[in-house]
Parts: structure tokens; sequence; C-alpha cells
């Protein structure tokens, strides 16, 4: 006796082209999802002369892209970086994203790294400026307007010992996290309607339409209203499946514990399910990305953090996801965060809470349940250096050094389950650096591309992640998936 799949593992069934009926509405171009990747694969497709049809399930634009805050990662020498006074080049930025990811696509990643310069002029020209200055300080996002600011591990141990370091996180000339993509979402939209792209809302794709190995269309549905449509290239580009139990459990469940996660509703992964029904490779299904931010203020990265066994295990300067990768992996997901009264500012991002207070290192020891003398030895060790401004250990930039020495000391509680961790999902389908959608053997499947958070492109590791990646790699990869979809199949 064969049982069922749980309903989010089951991959839909094919359509055989047979069952298109002659009248079947018919486009060069079908875009499945009205994100960043699908607006802009949606626009380059129709700025070619294609006609292209993009179907978005929810009942506006912008899915999971307009919940972000509007974090681009750009870099090679935009004209923020060069107004800023940021010397970057293409090459740093292609060594840097190969450095700093676990199993890098050296093809996708210099598309990405020479494509940049001109990346960031075709977002400009949706209708919006990033605003020419630079945030220096340490945030999950800049508190204002300004447009530049590290978001990764540049200018992190072994990161900037072999490449000049520099910033790349571009943000929308929104102050603070809300709103902010939601502005080029909304010009995206814009230019899609002058550009003839006929969108369709409350409508999702639930099946494709095949020709023998070739993907020559797909079903589609809106309420209780079934159809079919035929196109010469589909694009899915329609999330991830942070919001699917199902699918988190099988290839991701640390998503599923004691995590807030960063999606929208439609983030079930039915597209990369669909790609599944044709055969698509997935990759790197078992990554999430994972954080639990501890700054700003910026005081508290001059502490240190310390595991169960009264040790440190990594560098507290490190981007707040490498951080909380390496808090995940120790005994119990358990750290702790130590600053001294000197550098135990108030928090104005509480998602690490206060655990407690300290008048001694002794006290603080007993009250975390440490190895005795542990917690004594790792503070003594780390203030020594800090006050010469070395760190021997983990190799802390030393504009990030002090000696914690100033009693009573504080405890911020990194353990998971305690502080606020969020994630989402980085895996997908394979592609070519132009989204053509891989079999397992490496194979294209004609006619399918995917881009976005349903595609595996440089976004593939929460060690290694970027803030910005994701928007960015989103519109690079979407807007080449399209035209290559559009020249490919062109009438």
């Amino acid at each position: 006796m064969t049982t069922s799949p749980p309903a989010g593992l089951t991959i839909p069934e094919t359509v055989p082209a047979t069952q298109l009926p002659d009248d079947a509405e018919s486009f060069d171009v079908v875009v499945v999802g009205f994100g960043i990747a699908g607006g802009c694969a949606a626009l380059e497709a129709a700025r070619t002369g294609a006609r292209v049809l993009l179907l978005e399930r929810a009942a506006v634009h912008g899915g999971t892209s307009s919940m972000s805050g509007g974090h681009f990662y750009l870099g090679g020498g935009t004209a923020v970086q060069q107004a800023t006074g940021h010397a970057d080049s293409v090459e740093a930025m292609i060594d840097y994203l190969t450095a700093s990811t676990k199993d890098p696509d050296p093809e996708k990643i210099r598309a990405y790294c020479e494509g940049s310069v001109a990346h960031f002029d075709w977002l400009e020209d949706l209708g919006f400026q990033f605003e020419r200055s630079y945030y220096p300080h340490k945030a999950v996002i800049q508190p204002g307007t300004q447009g530049l600011m590290f978001t990764g591990n540049e200018k992190v141990w072994p990161f900037r010992e072999t490449i000049a370091p520099a910033p790349r996180g571009h943000k929308v000339p929104v102050p603070g996290d809300t709103e902010g993509t939601r502005i080029v979402m909304d010009l995206l939209r814009d230019q899609c309607e002058k550009a003839g792209v006929e969108v369709r809302y409350e409508t999702g794709a639930t099946n494709l339409v095949v020709d023998d190995d070739r993907v020559v269309g797909l079903a589609w549905k809106s309420f209780d209203v079934r159809g079919l449509v035929r196109a010469r290239g589909v694009v899915i580009a329609a999330g991830g499946f942070v919001m699917n139990a199902d699918m988190v459990q099988r290839y991701t469940p640390a998503l599923g514990e004691k995590l807030f996660t960063l999606g929208s509703t439609y983030d079930d992964g039915l597209g990369i399910r669909l790609g599944e029904s044709v055969g698509a490779k997935l990759e790197n299904m078992e990554e999430p990305f994972i954080t639990a931010p501890f700054y700003p203020p910026s005081s508290l990265v001059k502490g240190l953090i310390v595991n169960k066994a009264g040790e440190r295990f990594v560098a507290e300067d490190s981007y707040h996801a490498r951080t909380s990768y390496n808090v995940l992996q120790q005994a119990d997901s358990a750290g702790y965060l130590i600053a001294d009264s000197n550098h135990m500012e108030e928090q104005t991002m509480p998602l690490v809470p206060l655990k407690d207070g300290y008048e001694t290192i002794e006290e603080m020891e007993v009250g975390l349940g440490l190895p005795e003398g542990s917690l004594v030895a790792t503070m003594a060790r780390y203030n020594e250096y800090a006050a010469r401004g070395e760190d021997p250990d983990f190799h802390k930039h030393p504009d990030w050094l002090a000696p914690q020495t100033e009693g009573p000391w504080g405890v911020y509680d990194l353990s998971l389950g305690v502080a606020i961790y969020a994630g989402f999902t980085l895996g997908g389908m394979a592609t070519t650096v132009d989204g053509e959608v891989r079999r397992p053997d490496g194979s294209v499947i004609p006619g399918l591309y995917a881009a976005g958070a349903c595609a595996s492109n440089i976004a593939q590791d929460g060690a290694g992640y970027c803030s910005g990646t994701q928007l960015g790699e989103g519109s690079f990869f979407g807007r080449r998936a399209g035209l290559h979809a559009a020249s490919r199949y062109a009438r």
C-alpha cells in the first residue's frame, strides 16, 4: 500500500499540449509572480516587442519583495560608491562573493558583478535615485535615507586580508526599513503597464503544459475559473517555500523551530514544485537564511559572544546572519552577548533580550551555568588583547575592539527560542546564467525559466549571505530570464 505525500509536497501533474484548444490564448512569454524578479522579467521581455502575460496570485503586485527594507547588493563602481569615495572594482566584487559563498557559481557571479553598474543604472531609470550618501555605522539597515552601507562581511576576517573591502548595500531612499522596495515595485508596475505587459491579479499558475520535453504553456486558476494559455517561454518567479510547512520540514527544518518566517502567503513553493513536474534539478534546498540581529546600537558589537562552554566562537563584528549561523551551530543553539556598562546603550532593536546583569564576572559565570573558570579566562584574554587593539583568536576588526572592564555587566541572550530569529529559504531550481531551468544531467528544459526566490543563484547559503542579494540577484537574473525567453522564442 502506497501513501500519498503530504499536500505541501505534492507535485502538480503536467498537461499535455494536445489539451490546448485551437483558440487558446497565446503569448510569447508568460511570467508567474509579480515580485521583483517577475516584474523585471516581464518588463525586459515586453521591451523587446514580445507579447507578455504576467500572472499574480495576490490582488496586488509586490510579493515578498515589497516587504523588504530596500537593499540592493551592487558594486564594481556604482554612482553612489563613486560619490561617497568608496573605490570598488568588478574583480574585487567577484573575489569577495566567490570567497564568501559555500559553493560559488563562477559564471553567475562574474555576470552579476560585470553587469552590476549597468544594473544600478537600469534600476534608477525606473524613476528613482539612490541617495549619494554613506552610512558608516553597524545597523541592519540605514535608519535614514543614506544610499550606501556595508551589508556583508567585507570588513570581516579573513576576507579583508586579501580583498579590498567596499560597501555594496544600496538602499532605496526611504527612512528606516518600511516601504523600502514598495517604491521600486510601484515604478516597476508603471513601467510594465507602459511597455504593454498584460497583468492579471488573483490568478495563479496551477500546471505546466508540455509538448514532449518542451514547456509550451500553463494552466491557470482565478477563483473558480480555470483556463489554459499557450506560451513560447514560461518564467517562474513565484517565490520561495518558507510558508510551506511540509517543504520546510523536508528541506530546512530549522525554519520550522521557534522562528518568525519572512515571506508572503504565497511563498508556498508552488513554483518550485511546478519545476519539479517537468524534471527540474533543485539546488541548495537545505540552506536557509536565519538571523537575530543584536545591533543597533553599534556599541554592542564591541562586546564578546560566548557559548555554554564559556568560549568565544565567532568574530562579533560579523554580519548579523553570519553571527546567527554560528550561534545555531553551538550546543543547544545557545549564545550569550556580554557587554560592560560603557557599551550597554539602550537597545533600539530588541530582538535579542537582556537576560540579566551581574556585578562580577564570577557571578555571571555562575548565573549562566558556565564551567567554573571558563568565562573568567575568556574575558581576561579578550580584554587583554582588546586593550592593544588585537584579537588573535577571531581577528575582530580593531574598530570594534574595546575592553569590557567596567561593571556591572549585561548579558543578552542570543539563544534560539529566546532571541527572535527570522528567516527565509535560499534554495530553488538550478538555472543557467540566463535563467533556463536545468535537469539533473545539466541539460535545459526548453521553454522554462526561473528567477528570484524559486531559483538557486548566487545567494545560496546563510553564512555568506549579504543583505540586498535577494533583491539584487532577483532583479538582475529576472531581467536576463525575460530577455532570453523573449529572444529565443520570438516569432
